[in-house]
């Protein structure tokens, strides 16, 4: 818009995947603000996006939902400006948000170096576990976990990524680790290694795994992804099945030189994003950007 001024949209909405309403609503809402984070942009309004199933459900609950919604955007600092309802006999939820950033400060997700340590910051396995709540054998326990992770906005990790120098980020969502992770290898034109090991990992996630307790998405992934992913020694198929699993409010994976790694960790840490840690490295690429999993 100007010298100083760049903006940055985004909208995401989908159906429940949670019971509670509220709960619903923080989630969708803190999942579309990622997208913003992730570039570096500072939220400044959202639009609610509803299909509501007016004749099959209380108005309670659209209620409940909204309220939800409002209490991240109201977190994040930006302003409800409106929004826009129909008739549906499924509901969904969403945002559709806007920021704006410094252009000379906006985050890509390409410009990834040989040497750079990759920093995830929130823990894997959301679709496994929702997949386990939908199937009504989840504990209490690993529910409010998912939940805490979820609700949890990128806000607080991009505002700490904001103080350093990084060469690229994005945010973990629907194409899981590797999916987003390759969209990075391939606008830096890069390899990368994931060392599973060292992956932040939802309790519960990799027991529902073993159980093939798994969303139809990360099959798909699975599929699509597995001729640009090698496999080391070791690695086991509960962890491919983790690097694929589709995240909703995932958190963002960091791509910054690797001497600065230990710096911004602690860093995160000490603002409350206490699951970030390094889960990579990047090299240089081959012919075509792959990624390696490593124990």
């Amino acid at each position: 818009m100007s010298e100083d001024i760049a903006v940055v949209q985004s909208l995401d909405f989908f159906t429940p995947i949670v019971d509670d309403p509220f709960t619903f609503g923080q989630i969708t809402a803190a999942n579309a603000f990622s997208d913003l984070y992730a570039m570096g942009a500072r939220p400044v309004t959202a639009l609610n996006i509803v299909g509501f199933p007016v004749d099959d459900m209380d108005n309670s609950v659209l209620r409940d939902i909204l309220k939800g919604g409002l209490s991240k955007i109201n977190e994040s600092g930006a302003v409800l400006a409106g929004g826009h309802s129909i008739k549906d006999d499924e509901l969904k939820y969403g945002l559709s948000v806007t920021g704006v950033v410094h252009p000379d400060k906006m985050i890509s997700n390409g410009g990834s170096q040989p040497g750079d340590a990759l920093i995830l910051t929130k823990p894997l396995g959301t679709g496994i576990v929702a997949t386990a709540l939908k199937r009504k054998i989840i504990s209490p326990e690993e529910l409010d976990t998912m939940v805490e992770s979820m609700v949890k906005l990128n806000k607080y990790a991009a505002d700490v990524v904001g103080g350093y120098s990084v060469n690229a980020m994005t945010d973990v969502t629907g194409y899981g680790l590797i999916g987003h992770l390759l969209e990075m290898l391939d606008a830096s034109f890069m390899d990368a290694t994931i060392f599973v090991d060292q992956l932040p990992v939802l309790p519960g996630a990799y027991k529902y795994a073993d159980q093939n307790v798994i969303p139809g998405g990360l099959k798909n992934n699975r599929e699509f992804y597995k001729p640009r992913i090698a496999v080391g020694s070791g690695v086991t198929e509960l962890e491919e099945l983790l690097v694929v699993d589709p995240q909703t409010s995932g958190g963002l994976l960091i791509s910054i030189p690797g001497e600065k790694a230990e710096a911004i960790v602690e860093d995160l840490h000490a603002n409350g994003v206490a699951e970030a840690q390094v889960v990579g490295e990047i090299s240089n690429s081959s012919a075509e950007p792959r990624i390696s999993l490593q124990k």
